[in-house]
């Protein structure tokens, strides 16, 4: 008898690691993973994802394949799983100063699959599924010494009946996000990307978090097969040729997580996924660092840093509004017309407001020759620049023009953001890679550009008419993955022309996230705005304590609602060319509050607003109409409990 207990025991065994290795949910239930070997189809061990809100039993990614090339060994078609570990319980709570959620909490199953392969090396896979999302990375444990990564094999298999929101790679990550389904495209695509499953009815968006030294950038490539994104490294030819683009590693070793946010809208919109599983603050001391509102004079002026009369201009308005900064653009070291640099600088600190400054991350990676291109490019050009910024008292900097996401760029992006803290400076990018988390270990990094933003309007003439559908995708993809410097809320006009109306660009400075927001536009621009939009202008944050969905479709609308210790500031866009009004439920409003309400919406026409008061509750519903390419915001301000 007991015998036949041990063989029954062992077929069991033995069938389940036949059809299928392991089976890993979230905490909530609502995902999971399963683990698959090779088939008759596919060469290497692979993840099956499950969406368990779906009302059919499919897959929602049925298959995410795995491996790595080593340049001495390969790790992918030829590995044996030796031993599952244990499942771990992941809990966190942590703070950030700026994003969407200032105070973020997770929970996640983690394990660890051990492989070896065919010579006995071995390489590890670290497995999480959290409530909102699947990310996972590599591992090398063994002490053996220093390599090159080949090739990664991670490949996402996904039907073409899936619609997707996909930007074609660009070194500046400055495209237009296209949707596609059916017959889509073949190319290399940059993150994050965006997946919407109809049998499923799940969401998701892939990305890759917690990028660092260690490795390159990667991005997704379906050129071989349409219904397969590759994870590829970059282009040989970016950032000038500078740079391998396969990245070197010395074991022990970890690669970047793999992410996978999942759910419905609202989840990916939500999520902190990408910090989650970045590493934590590095910086000792961090009460020196402060989000905030920013005038800039390059959108309306192009050349205004050159001139110190516009410099003074733009200080004098985020002085007038309240804001914390203006920038210094390029063009700065030949400003003239009646001041320098140290002028401008004596004269923005004496208002109260803090200079930031731009440059040029310079070097043989960029074809920019705009100066100064010299002040960045070495630790020493780093200490010595950034003792002259003290002593100016200027408060952070804008480098700008890095081509590249090769591992020699990481490191240089990380070069400059870990000197800066050293001095206290604030520090954003431009013309630069998309968000992988750092903001949580370097709080210090403020935002990153990589988007096509308002400064379009001066470069082609057909972002007149791009911005309005593009403008509604943002939230549901670049956005959710970090802060986005967009630089918006602009009335008047650029080079090229807005479609879109008062109510919308208005939004934009509540539906977009950055702890640098830039308010681009002129100062009559600003000046000429009915008073009660000048103050909420003046009282916008630029960092918030919570983020909530309130509804929308990638393409079509987006809303969303941003708490600020206890007041809500809530925005909507459409893209829509027809007016169309909703009804919003205000659930998110703290029960047993009245607020008072600032409801600033379309008016009469696209350049006008029609604003009301009132005082409402979480129990009430609030109508809104938005013009064609409309929009609106709602400002909620405690006024009273009303329990006793």
């Amino acid at each position: 008898m007991k015998e036949l207990f041990y063989t029954l025991v062992f077929l069991i065994f033995f069938t389940r690691l036949s059809a299928q290795e392991f089976m890993l949910s979230s905490p909530n239930e609502l995902i999971r993973v399963e683990l698959h070997q090779p088939d008759e189809v596919t060469e290497n061990w692979y993840f099956k994802v499950f969406y368990n809100e779906s009302p059919s039993e499919k897959a929602l990614i049925p298959k995410i394949e795995m491996g790595l090339a080593r340049n001495d060994e390969g790790f992918s078609s030829n590995l044996k799983l030796r031993k599952t570990g244990k499942i771990k319980s992941i809990s966190e709570a942590y703070n950030l100063i700026h994003g969407k959620r200032s105070s973020t909490s997770n929970a996640a199953r983690e394990v660890t699959f051990y492989f070896r392969n065919d010579s006995g090396k071995k390489m590890n896979i670290v497995l999480r599924v959290y409530n909102d999302g699947v990310a996972f990375r590599y591992e090398f444990p063994d002490k053996e010494g220093n390599f090159s990564i080949d090739n990664e094999f991670t490949a996402f298999s996904i039907s073409v009946d899936a619609t997707r929101w996909l930007e074609k790679w660009n070194p500046a990550n400055e495209g237009l996000y296209q949707q596609m389904q059916g017959d889509s495209l073949r190319g290399e695509w940059g993150y994050p990307a965006l997946f919407h499953d109809r049998d499923t009815i799940g969401w998701y968006l892939i990305h890759e978090a917690n990028l660092n030294r260690t490795y390159a950038g990667t991005k997704l490539s379906n050129t071989k097969d349409i219904n397969t994104y590759n994870l590829v490294f970059p282009n040989p030819g970016d950032g000038r040729g500078t740079g391998k683009s396969k990245p070197d590693i010395s074991t022990p070793w970890q690669s970047p997580w793999r992410v996978i946010i999942i759910g419905n809208l609202a989840t990916v919109t939500e999520s902190t996924l990408v910090t989650d599983v970045s590493d934590p603050v590095k910086l000792k001391d961090t009460d020196w660092i402060e989000p905030g509102l920013v005038s800039w004079n390059y959108w309306s002026s192009n050349h205004g840093t050159k001139d110190y009369q516009i410099v003074k201009k733009f200080a004098d308005l985020a002085e007038k509004m309240g804001w914390k900064y203006t920038l210094l653009d390029w063009e700065w070291d030949a400003m003239g017309n009646g001041g320098n640099l140290e002028d401008a600088t004596a004269y923005i600190n004496k208002l109260g407001v803090k200079p930031l400054i731009w440059y040029n991350s310079g070097g043989d990676h960029t074809w920019v020759p705009a100066t100064p291109k010299d002040r960045m490019l070495t630790h020493e050009n780093r200490v010595q620049e950034f003792t002259k910024l003290n002593e100016l008292d200027i408060a952070g900097i804008k480098v700008d023009f890095f081509e590249s996401e090769k591992q020699n760029m990481i490191n240089y992006y990380l070069d400059i953001v870990e000197d800066a803290a050293d001095f206290n400076l604030l520090v954003y990018f431009h013309g630069s890679l998309v968000p992988r988390g750092w903001s949580r270990t370097y709080p210090n990094l403020m935002t990153y550009e990589a988007v096509r933003g308002a400064e379009w309007y001066n470069n082609v003439p057909t972002f007149t008419m791009n911005a309005p559908q593009h403008n509604t995708i943002l939230p549901f993809t670049r956005n959710v993955v970090g802060p986005m410097d967009y630089t918006p809320v602009t009335f008047t006009n650029s080079q090229y022309p807005h479609v879109t109306s008062y109510g919308h660009e208005l939004a934009l400075g509540i539906l977009f996230e950055s702890g640098l927001q830039h308010l681009a536009d002129r100062p009559e621009g600003y000046y000429s705005l009915p008073e009660e939009v000048i103050t909420i202008l003046k009282k916008l944050p630029a960092a918030w304590d919570d983020t909530k969905f309130i509804y929308g479709y990638p393409g079509k609308n987006a809303a969303l609602a941003r708490r600020k210790e206890e007041s809500w500031y809530m925005a909507g866009i459409s893209s829509e060319l027809w007016e169309i009004e909703k009804e919003i439920a205000l659930k998110f409003l703290k029960p047993g509050i009245e607020y008072q309400l600032k409801l600033v919406q379309d008016g009469e026409h696209d350049k006008a607003f029609k604003i009301s008061d009132g005082k409402v509750t979480s129990e009430d519903t609030l109508k809104v109409k938005l013009l064609r390419r409309g929009g609106f915001i709602a400002v909620f301000e405690p006024i009273k409990s009303l329990t006793k």
